[in-house]
C-alpha cells in the first residue's frame, strides 16, 4: 500500500501570514495535528503542528494578534512522495516521532498521512479489503485478466 492509498486529502492548510490564533483554531475545529504551511505555489514551506502552537504556553507568553504561522512554524518540513510505501512512511514517522507528515507532488502538496490513516487499514473488514483489491486488479489488468481474491482474519491470498 502507498501514501496514495491512504493519505488524507483536501489538506487543512495554512499560508505564511496566518495569524497564529487562526491556525490554532484550523487545528482544533478539524481535529488534525499539524497544518502544512503552503505559499502561493502549493509548494511546502513549513507545517505548524500543535507543538509549535504549546511553545508559547510553555513560555507563558500570550500569542498576539499578529504573531504569524511563518514566524513559529516548523521547518524543515518531512515529506513522502504518493508512492512511498506505508510501511516505510509508519518508520520515518515512529523515528521522527511525527503526528503526520504531507504527501508531495512534483513538489506541491498532495496530502497527508496521519498515525490515523496508517491504523485504518488495519481494522478494515474483510469483505471491504478483497473488494478494493479487486478494484485494483482490474484497474491494473483490465477485464482479461480473472483473479481470485480471499480475505481472511485481514490476511491476503
Amino acid at each position: 500500500m502507498r501514501a496514495r492509498d491512504i493519505m488524507t486529502r483536501p489538506v487543512v492548510r495554512a499560508g505564511p501570514g496566518t495569524p497564529v490564533r487562526e491556525a490554532i483554531a484550523l487545528l482544533t475545529e478539524h481535529g488534525v495535528a499539524a497544518l502544512p504551511v503552503v505559499d502561493d505555489e502549493n509548494q511546502i514551506v513549513g507545517i505548524f503542528t500543535e507543538a509549535d502552537a504549546l511553545a508559547g504556553v510553555l513560555t507563558g507568553e500570550p500569542v498576539g494578534p499578529d504573531l504569524r504561522v511563518d514566524e513559529v512554524m516548523t521547518r524543515p518540513v518531512d515529506t513522502v512522495d504518493l508512492d512511498a510505501d506505508v510501511s516505510d512512511i509508519a518508520a520515518r514517522m515512529l523515528v521522527g516521532r511525527l503526528r503526520s507528515i504531507p504527501v508531495v507532488d512534483e513538489g506541491g502538496l498532495a496530502g497527508i498521512v496521519s498515525r490515523r490513516d496508517l491504523l485504518r487499514p488495519l481494522v478494515r473488514q474483510d469483505d471491504t479489503i478483497a473488494a478494493q483489491l479487486r478494484g485494483l486488479l482490474r484497474d491494473y489488468a483490465g477485464h482479461r485478466a480473472l483473479w481470485e481474491v480471499s480475505v481472511t482474519g485481514g490476511i491476503v491470498t
